[in-house]
Formats: structure tokens, sequence, C-alpha cells
């Protein structure tokens, strides 16, 4: 059974070994508990009474951004990620947005497929943004934007 629950404080602790084991760089638990209520909207993804993912968007003036979106190690290819991005677009477009922003990075062809798949173009590129997941130099980040 697949379900998805809005995200409240509580349940940062159940998702934070996802967010540490799908980033080299994750968020700090401080981190992510700032992005809950007000202009930040979160659901997580619930199968088969597991925990298999989770999103974080903000939403301000029209415009949402994909702060975070994870799936469990164990659970990735199994098309979750794309269940979770589907969620999101629906929520942006339960608020109205007119515009969705994410940044991605630019060794994720995965994601990169998934978002292009769903609409997003590459507006920019900014060089040099994420530290490299070996700790030695850094990874370019790619802005992607949707127009609805």
């Amino acid at each position: 059974m697949t379900s998805f629950n809005a995200i409240t404080p509580s349940d940062v602790d159940h998702l934070m070994p996802i967010e540490t084991a799908c980033h080299s760089h994750p968020w700090s638990e401080k981190t992510f508990n700032s992005c809950i209520g007000g202009r930040y909207f979160g659901f997580y993804l619930v199968e088969n009474n597991e925990i298999v993912g989770f999103y974080i968007g903000e939403h301000v003036v029209g415009e949402v951004t994909l702060m975070d979106i994870c799936v469990s190690p164990n659970q990735q290819g199994k098309g979750y990620g794309k269940t979770l991005l589907n969620h999101f677009l629906q929520e942006t477009k339960n608020l109205t947005a007119t515009k969705i922003w994410l940044e991605v990075r630019a060794k994720n062809i995965s994601a990169q497929m998934m978002y292009i798949n769903q609409g997003f173009t590459e507006t920019s590129r900014r060089t040099g943004y994420y530290p490299s997941a070996n700790g030695f130099g850094y990874e370019d980040a790619i802005v992607m934007c949707l127009t609805l």
C-alpha cells in the first residue's frame, strides 16, 4: 500500500537516515527542521509500511523550488523518484505556482533525465557549486526550470 504523509518535525529522525544515505554532503538535522512549515512543504512516501523517500519544496510569491528529493538507496531504480516528483508537481499546481526551480548535480544524469522527462529545461549552470563526493574539488550544479 502506497501513501504520502506531510512531513512534521517528529518525522525528521526517520528521514535523516535517507538524507544521509543519499547525499555526500547531507543537510544537518537543524537545516532539515528549518525547512518544515511556513513557506516550506514536504511529503514522505510509504510503501508496504516502509518510508522509501521524501521531498521538500519551498513556495515564495508564485514560484516553487524543489529543495531536496531523496529515495532510500535500497529502493532506488523502482520508480519512486518519479512518484515523488509527480506528487511534488501536483502539490505545486495546488499552490497555483507559475514556475518551478531546482538544482541538480551535473554528474547525476538519471535525475536530470527524470526532470527533463517532466518538462524541465536547463536555464544555467553554477560552476563549482557542490563539493565533490570524494572531497576533492567541486561539481557544477545545473539549474532547471519548468513553467506551468
